[in-house]
């Protein structure tokens, strides 16, 4: 169900990298950036301002990530350089899930754990972690939130937040996993130039 029913549908297409002053391009669908589209490697901006427009985003956002069965998604990785962040690890559509301009306030602990990425299809890495953070961030009525997260949750934001500032987890695999990724990392590579280039 959608939050503002009224408002047109905005298509925030993988290929486009847009600064929050471009925003209102009506569009019909949204779509995951996948490796290497450079969007990934471009740090966001802040959002200035909660309007309907950026509640809308996120309601997409949303809808992008339950059809992708995943755990979380940043703005970047639709096509949009603007710090939003959905997540929801368990999936039940309940709370808070919409963080506006979070920021990792404090961290500690260290583990080691598999990830992979709506991003990067089929690849998988083992990249070491804070165990627990403390997020900041702001929900969609401009309220600020404290979020303490430990296991999955944890490992979640500090993934997303990443993706806010042009970090990617592969950047941060362990020397195994980047080896064992290189393959597919290739074949990513090979077929987004296909894409761009027309050829099927």
């Amino acid at each position: 169900m959608l939050l503002f029913e009224t408002i047109s549908l905005y298509c925030l297409l993988a290929n486009w990298n847009i600064p929050q002053a471009n925003l209102n391009k009506i569009v019909l669908d949204m779509e995951i950036a996948v490796y290497p589209n450079p969007v990934l490697k471009t740090k966001a901006e802040p959002i200035e301002e909660i309007d309907s427009e950026i509640c809308q985003i996120a309601e997409e956002m949303l809808d992008t990530l339950y059809d992708a069965c995943g755990v979380g998604l940043a703005a970047p990785q639709v096509g949009l350089s603007i710090r939003l962040v959905v997540l929801d690890v368990t999936g039940e559509k309940t709370g808070e899930r919409v963080f506006i301009n979070p920021y990792i306030a404090e961290e500690r602990g260290e583990i080691l754990e598999e990830e992979g990425c709506l991003s990067f299809p089929d690849v998988m890495g083992k990249i070491i972690r804070s165990q627990y953070v403390k997020v900041i961030a702001y929900n969609l009525k401009g309220e600020k939130l404290e979020i303490e997260a430990e296991g999955l949750l944890s490992r979640a934001w500090q993934h997303e937040i990443d993706h806010l500032n042009g970090c990617l987890f592969i950047d941060k695999m362990t020397p195994a996993s980047t080896i064992a990724s290189k393959p597919k990392l290739k074949e990513l590579e090979l077929s987004y130039q296909n894409n761009k280039a027309g050829v099927s």
